[in-house]
């Protein structure tokens, strides 16, 4: 009974600690203190790299502590494990995150500051439209062929702006119905141009960039065989990469090995090519209960932690091998969509039965779901109080939130008020029902294996009969949700997430715009591009392309600031907490700096194994 009581305190105190850092806004700081009841995080990255050319070749340098060699580091992942190791093809996160381990682009985001900073380009400036680039002279492709603009061109020109894969980032930059034009100027200078000024392009050259030579012969095949290139049954051998490791091996559903990249273009003080370690396996875990028990039975080096964890890590922490840190609110959004869809497949058949799509089209209805939702239950219960309430689609840490959207507690009696305006009734037994006579019945997916989806499911289904609907919950395998949402289309409610960036909405363009490639609560397929849109999509749509042609923040921010204001009153996505994420981490590796925008482990090529 002691041993309860103190965890349900140790609990309780880290909660209001975190919260109380959250509210304030002061920026949470890092490093595990002795004696210190929790560990923060250092909120900056005190080793800048910086360019350097030795022999010809214009290295990247990297300034922190010069470590040892060798040694591997584990991680894991949920679901089934990646679809595709193409970073062009890829729609899912754990796709995108294991392709990007192995291809740099352009640029990318300091840690701290969340500037845009070089990576393959050595340099680059930005003049109006003109957004010249200068690569790295000498770098190579883990092949050893150079990467040269002509990589860069092909990229942008034959693959992103010809719309093969995913064409989520050709979406984003598409301009007043124009794309940007790309130019080799000489074998490691390339100018892109923009049909008009666009704050967010810049951003957007953090994508990938291919190796011509190994991805142009896919590319001529054409769009359907490109679908397939470099999938998770390609031959390890068969891929060339510019990251800083480079796939070893893939077994489906049980783990993905990658290995040092020899020829990486980044180095350390004393001019050794880095990353320091030799391998890193992602272990496909399948839940996040298998997850924690690995992490415990040592089998993991790495693990995010959900809120009903924390207080037992806390008190591991003190006699183990690990350090927890803070990293402060989630940068992605958590989420309920309903199927607003009214369109046809192929066969005639609808998407979505009619008399849900009356359900689900009417703005009271989906009031009403938002209103009966308990996120303070929900953020007690399942996020063990570590977590705020959320109310828009930027996340609280999001420099471009709008403050004045307050938000609600639980009202059942609001929501009540909402459905009769719609003719909504109850029959002696309590259930609901529409004005035509319809039981209001429906499913609600989210994807399984992931617990703090589940307990949002369990506890959005009591909060919905709470109402009078009858709610089939159903948790599937990620891919196979991921296929409803996105190519089927035959679903109703869905719980979901998006990852996403605190400093540049634009990077939800493909969400929010109404051709999007994720505008999941109303997804058109090529066929339905035309279909009709409905008027707050429309305003959405010109607000979103308004607010990336705008250059000073403030300009902007008026723009985000109405689309958020239409989503919060509209409801086609309701949103629900904003976790704080809290990562462990072995204490055996070094130079690990974490930070709210990079998490643990950003600077990998940098981190070692420590014999001590």
């Amino acid at each position: 009974m002691k041993r309860v009581i103190y965890v349900i305190l140790v609990l309780i105190f880290t909660a209001l600690v975190l919260k109380a850092c959250l509210r304030a806004d002061i920026p949470l700081q890092k490093q595990k203190a002795q004696n210190s009841e929790t560990s923060y995080i250092l909120d900056y990255y005190p080793y800048k790299k910086k360019n350097v050319t030795i022999n010809g070749v214009d290295y990247l340098q990297s300034q922190a502590p010069v470590g040892k060699f060798g040694g591997i580091f584990v991680s894991s992942t949920i679901g089934e494990g990646p679809k595709t190791f193409n970073p062009f093809n890829s729609k899912d996160n754990i796709s995108s995150q294991m392709s990007e381990i192995m291809y740099d682009g352009l640029v990318t985001t300091d840690p701290v500051t969340g500037d845009t900073i070089p990576k393959l380009a050595k340099d680059f400036a930005v003049n109006g439209c003109e957004y010249l680039i200068h690569l790295r002279k000498g770098i190579k492709w883990s092949d050893g062929k150079p990467i040269t603009a002509d990589d860069v061109v092909f990229t942008w020109q034959n693959i992103i702006f010809d719309g093969f894969g995913n064409t989520s980032i050709r979406d984003s930059i598409v301009i007043d119905g124009k794309l940007p034009t790309v130019q080799k100027i000489d074998d490691y200078t390339v100018k892109f141009t923009t049909p008009q000024p666009f704050a967010p392009f810049i951003r957007m050259l953090s994508s990938p960039i291919a190796p011509k030579h190994i991805f142009e012969p896919a590319v001529k095949r054409g769009k359907a065989y490109f679908d397939g290139f470099l999938s998770t049954n390609t031959d390890p051998k068969e891929f060339v990469t510019s990251g800083a490791f480079k796939l070893k091996e893939y077994v489906p559903a049980q783990r993905v090995v990658f290995e040092r990249n020899p020829d990486y273009y980044v180095i350390n003080k004393d001019g050794q090519k880095l990353p320091y370690l030799d391998k890193i396996i992602y272990l496909i875990v399948g839940d996040i209960n298998n997850q924690v028990l690995k992490f415990e039975g040592g089998e993991l080096d790495e693990i995010s932690l959900q809120g009903a964890n924390v207080a037992r890590f806390k008190e591991m922490e003190k006699h183990g091998d690990f350090t927890v840190y803070n990293l402060g609110p989630n940068t992605g959004t958590m989420y309920i969509a309903m199927n607003m869809n009214n369109r046809k497949d192929d066969n005639g058949k609808y998407y979505v039965l009619p008399k849900k799509q009356v359900w689900f089209q009417d703005k009271n209805f989906r009031q009403a779901v938002d209103y009966a939702i308990d996120r303070e239950n929900m953020i007690f219960n399942i996020a063990n109080g570590l977590a705020e309430p959320l109310f828009t689609p930027e996340t609280l840490n999001s420099i471009f939130l709008n403050k004045n959207i307050k938000g609600h507690k639980r009202d059942l009696n609001k929501s009540k008020e909402l459905l009769k305006k719609s003719g909504f009734s109850w029959d002696k037994a309590g259930h609901l029902i529409d004005k035509f006579g319809n039981h209001v019945e429906f499913d609600l997916y989210t994807n399984a294996g992931n617990t703090e989806r589940e307990a949002i499911g369990v506890m959005v289904k009591q909060d919905l009969e709470d109402l009078g609907m009858k709610i089939n919950f159903k948790p599937i395998e990620f891919n196979s949700l991921v296929n409803k949402l996105m190519s089927t289309l035959d679903w109703d409610m869905v719980i979901m997430g998006f990852t996403g960036s605190p400093l540049e909405p634009n990077g939800g363009k493909n969400v929010w715009l109404s051709d999007g490639t994720l505008h999941i609560f109303n997804q058109r397929l090529e066929k339905d591009l035309n279909s009709k849109r409905y008027p707050f999509e429309k305003r959405i749509d010109y607000l979103y392309i308004q607010g990336a042609l705008q250059t000073k923040f403030e300009d902007r921010k008026k723009y985000y600031d109405e689309y958020q204001e239409i989503v919060y009153d509209e409801k086609p996505l309701i949103y629900i907490y904003s976790p704080i994420i809290i990562s462990a981490l072995r204490d055996k590796f070094k130079n690990v700096y974490p930070t709210s925008l990079g998490g643990v482990t950003h600077n990998i090529e940098e981190i070692y194994v420590s014999e001590e």
